[in-house]
This record gives C-alpha cells, sequence and structure tokens, in this order.
C-alpha cells in the first residue's frame, strides 16, 4: 500500500510559475484523477511526481520515503504516456517484457508477470503479434500491460486515452476500470481533460486551474457541490448555465432575482452583507423543466433544437450574453422560435457571489483535503 504526499510543491520553467504551493495526500491505493484546462499544470504535477521534472521548491513522499531526490527508476512508479512507444520490431511479449529483461529478472518469472497482465488486459491471443497488427486501443493496452509487469507502488497515466477514437476510447476505459479494480492495492494518478473519464474512473478529482488546486473531492461531490464558478463551468457535460442575478434578501429564505427572470427562493445559507450585490445562479442543464411564465427562473425563444432520442437539447435566447441550454428527456415537441418557460427544483440550483465563490450548503471539499 502506497500513499503519495505532495508538499508545497513548486515549479518554475525561467521566472514562469506553473506549479505554485500544491498540497495534496492521495491515499494508498486511491484512483484519483487531475484534471483541468490545458496550461493548468496537470501533466507537469504528474511528471514532479514521476521525476522526470525537477522541483523548484516542495517535497514528493511515496510510501512514506522523501523521494525529491530520487531518481524516477527508483521510485516504484510506472507511467503510460500519451504515445504508446512500442518497438516496432519487439512482438507484444517483448514489448511488455522489456523492463523486466533490463532489470535482470529471470526468464521464469519475466514470463509468469507478462502473462498475468495479458490476462488482466485480454493481450494473452496477441502475445507474438508486432505492433503493427494491432489496432489503436490494443496498442495502448500493451503499454499498461508493460507498466504492469513491473509491479509499481504508483501508477501514473498521462491522458492515455486522448490518441484513440471514440468508441475505442470507451472500450479503453473499461479495461482501465477493470484493471484498477483487480489491482486496488496500487495507487493510480490519471491526468485528462476529458470529464467523463475523470468522473467514471476517479475516487477523487483534483481540479488544477493555473497551477493551483481548486477543489478536491468525489465526483459526485464536484458535481453537486462546485466550489466556484471556475469548477462549476468545468465539472459537467453540458456546462452549467451561468445566469447573472441580483441577491434581494436572505429572510426568510434568500431570494434573487435572475437576468430578464422572475424573483425566486434559493435554499442556501446566503450572508447578510450579499443583499443587494450582484451574484450569478447556476442551473445545470438536465436540471431545467419547463414551466410556466409565473414560475419560470428564465423564459425564451427556442434558437435551435437537438434530438437525440434519449433527451432533446434546446438552445434558449433569453436576452443574455450566451443562450441558456436545456437537456430535457425523451423526444420533446419543440419547434424553433416556441416561447419556453424554463424552471428547476430549488435544491438543485447554485448561486455564487460577486466574487465567484459559492454559496453552499454544507461544508465540503476544500483546496487539497
Amino acid at each position: 500500500m502506497t500513499e503519495v504526499v505532495l508538499s508545497g510543491i513548486w515549479k518554475a520553467f525561467d521566472d514562469v510559475d506553473v506549479i505554485k504551493g500544491v498540497d495534496l495526500k492521495i491515499q494508498s491505493g486511491e484512483f484519483v484523477v487531475f484534471v483541468g484546462p490545458s496550461g493548468c499544470g496537470k501533466s507537469t504535477l504528474l511528471r514532479l511526481i514521476a521525476g522526470l521534472e525537477e522541483l523548484t521548491a516542495g517535497e514528493v513522499e511515496i510510501g512514506g520515503e522523501v523521494v525529491t531526490d530520487v531518481a524516477p527508476s527508483k521510485r516504484g512508479i510506472a507511467m503510460v504516456f500519451q504515445s504508446y512507444a512500442l518497438y516496432p520490431h519487439m512482438n507484444v511479449f517483448e514489448n511488455m517484457s522489456f523492463g523486466m529483461r533490463l532489470a535482470k529478472a529471470s526468464k521464469q518469472e519475466t514470463k509468469r508477470r507478462v502473462h498475468e497482465a495479458a490476462d488482466i488486459l485480454q493481450l494473452t491471443p496477441l502475445l507474438d503479434r508486432l505492433p503493427k497488427q494491432l489496432s489503436g486501443g490494443q496498442r495502448q493496452r500493451v503499454a499498461i500491460g508493460r507498466a504492469i509487469v513491473r509491479d509499481p507502488r504508483v501508477f501514473l497515466f498521462d491522458e492515455p486515452l486522448s490518441n484513440l477514437d471514440a468508441a475505442l476510447r470507451v472500450a479503453t476505459r473499461i479495461e482501465i476500470a477493470k484493471l484498477h479494480q483487480s489491482m486496488s492495492h496500487t495507487t493510480m494518478i490519471y491526468v485528462t481533460h476529458d470529464q467523463v473519464e475523470a468522473m467514471t474512473l476517479a475516487d477523487r478529482i483534483i481540479v488544477l486551474n493555473d497551477g493551483v488546486i481548486e477543489q478536491v473531492g468525489t465526483p459526485i461531490d464536484l458535481y453537486d457541490h462546485p466550489i466556484n464558478l471556475f469548477v462549476a463551468r468545468f465539472i459537467g457535460s453540458p456546462a452549467m448555465n451561468l445566469v447573472p442575478c441580483l441577491i434581494d434578501s436572505t429572510e426568510p429564505k434568500a431570494t434573487v432575482t435572475p437576468t430578464n427572470g422572475n424573483p425566486i427562493s434559493v435554499n442556501l445559507p446566503v450572508t447578510a452583507d450579499a443583499v443587494g450585490s450582484n451574484g450569478t445562479l447556476g442551473i445545470r442543464p438536465e436540471d431545467f423543466e419547463i414551466g410556466n411564465e409565473a414560475t419560470a427562473i428564465v423564459s425564451g425563444d427556442i434558437d435551435i433544437v437537438e434530438v437525440l432520442g434519449e433527451f432533446t437539447m434546446i438552445y434558449v435566447d433569453c436576452g443574455l450574453v450566451e443562450p441558456v441550454l436545456a437537456k430535457l428527456d425523451g423526444n420533446v415537441p419543440a419547434k424553433i422560435g416556441d416561447r419556453v418557460h424554463l424552471t428547476a427544483p430549488i435544491a438543485k440550483l447554485h448561486l455564487f457571489d460577486s466574487n465567484e465563490q459559492a454559496f453552499r450548503r454544507t461544508h465540503l471539499s476544500e483546496p487539497g483535503s
């Protein structure tokens, strides 16, 4: 069992700070996913854990051992990259066993580990094939298998599915989920920009922005209780609708008036000093319902209708900077130009103050927890 602890991690390239004082504890056997926009520092942070980049300041601890100055090969980690990086002249068995042969492991032990990994990843029938005879998903599984045979303390994945097409991404994502189940003792850290990967694979998600941690929590924690506007925008697909509003009162229940909408109650702990200030009301597209004019949060004319069978997406011009998106169950009889009134359950509403911080029902995940 291997815990990973990051303490005061800083990384600068010349005079540009890329990672800015990250503190994080990853539990033994946990599957943690780093997400964030391009350039937020998630891959750099992974490379710092691996020892492929030198720290500017701070300390990395793996399994109770400070490894800040330990070579990558001695840290007990295995890394899977975007690129498969397979040797084209070696078959699958030879590619998977290459690291063990370099380490001068016995032929018997090498064969045992390769076959164990091949069984986990359903590669046994392919062990004699060359990389050029494999699909993209199979090649990525070989790269993962090559990491497995090393029996690492920590797995590091750097966007391993980004080069695959949609169908292969789904299939390989399922394989990685099964891998975690079968190797539950092994700590896994995974970098992606794909929310579906993050939400389906992670025990916890770490949301990074401009080199700092915005929020840490379970997928459902971040979905239901984003700590600020950045996390609210980033977690969820389609993205949360953000409607400017005026915070009217706190008693007996807090009320807000959305731009071009009706005053509504929000069951949230709004502070007295926020009354009279501007805020942002957040509503996820899947939480919208068709209502009536008197109870509508927002009303407008339909701009675009997307019928997808299981649900219908409608884009509504409510007089805001961007159209409001509602994701409605089933095949909804909606036409471009129709007037619609959208409402949502009070318990599903999110409210953010003028500093983009959430008014929260309960105290949940904070950065670095």
